[in-house]
């Protein structure tokens, strides 16, 4: 089979497409056929060696793959062959077959196609995970949310709304602020223009926000802090900026703000239960049309590679999935 292989940590462009054997599933484990594999930022930082996790070499990249489970582990009881479903992986998702830990792997819901649901759970259960589970978001609350034309932000602007807030949503430029707008955000902050602290408090009538989802850290996050409200709540979920802010912890104090962090990998398993719960609300909100990735653009397999230079480049809106 043809796969995406990191040979060794380092540049992007250094990974190859190559042949190599297919994997064989474990007595748990299910093999699927992919037929569509979401990008995402961690895939970029991964190859780089800059990922909090470091798989052993080689490898393919790619954790969030949907297609056909061709071959079921001795002991897999719920799937059989031919079934159409969604799997995390961590890695080998940019490949034409992958094996999965049948625990790992969901059913692909009824009317859902392979793009949205390859493009579905890491960004939205994170997001879920962030504003309900961390940042205890309510209806009637403002929340903002930082490089929101990207897979969480999109993701975090519908379940913002769906969980009844007003939502911000600030980016980069105005072309991905019409589509913040297009899924639903109410207001909007280009941050490459306007000052993010000073819209944010004039689009609050001077309170602050009282939630802000930040996957983009870098310069944005001290700003955005100071514009929290009283008890407002800052959700760490990623550094797609390339630096990590260094805050100063007074600002915590005052107002009595709180810098929570999102970690919605480790949440699965300190949390299975809840996880579970957030994935049926994600099909429910998808069933009544409530929620739907923007795939923004397919790659097969041989430009992959470039897929993951344009999410590290934060030149993608939406998602983007590589098609083996």
């Amino acid at each position: 089979m043809k796969a995406l292989i990191c040979e060794a940590y380092g540049p992007i462009d250094s990974l190859v497409l190559k042949d190599i054997p297919s994997p064989e599933p474990g007595p748990k484990q299910v093999l699927i056929e992919v037929k569509s594999a979401a990008v995402n930022f961690p895939d970029a930082l991964m190859v780089q060696g800059l990922y909090q996790v470091k798989p052993p070499l080689p490898f393919a990249p790619g954790a969030e793959i949907a297609g056909v489970v061709k071959v079921v582990g001795a002991e897999v009881k719920h799937f059989k062959a031919g079934d159409k479903v969604i799997a995390l992986t961590s890695t080998g998702g940019f490949a034409e077959f992958c094996v999965a830990d049948a625990m790992r792997t969901m059913p692909l819901p009824e009317g859902m196609d392979f793009d949205t649901g390859a493009a579905l759970v890491l960004t939205y259960a994170t997001s879920l995970h962030g504003l309900k589970d961390c940042g205890n978001l309510k209806a009637g609350e403002t929340l903002v949310v930082l490089g929101a034309a990207g897979g969480v932000g999109i993701a975090a602007i519908e379940i913002g709304k769906a969980m009844g807030a007003r939502v911000i949503a600030a980016a980069s430029s105005d072309d991905k602020l019409t589509l913040c707008k297009k899924v639903g955000a109410d207001e909007t902050v280009n941050y490459a223009t306007e000052n993010l602290k000073d819209r944010i408090n004039e689009l609050t009538g001077g309170k602050g926000a009282d939630v802000v989802y930040d996957p983009v850290g870098g310069p944005y996050t001290e700003p955005a802090i100071r514009a929290l409200a009283w008890r407002g709540r800052l959700l760490v979920v990623g550094f797609a900026a390339g630096d990590i802010p260094k805050i100063p912890l007074n600002l915590a104090l005052l107002k009595e703000r709180s810098i929570v962090g999102v970690y919605w990998g480790d949440s699965t398993r300190h949390d299975p239960a809840g996880h579970l719960a957030n994935l049926k609300q994600l099909n429910d909100w998808f069933a009544a049309g409530v929620i739907k990735p923007v795939v923004s653009q397919r790659y097969p397999l041989a430009e992959a590679r470039t897929a993951i230079a344009d999410i590290a480049a934060r030149k993608v809106k939406g998602k983007i999935v590589v098609v083996p």
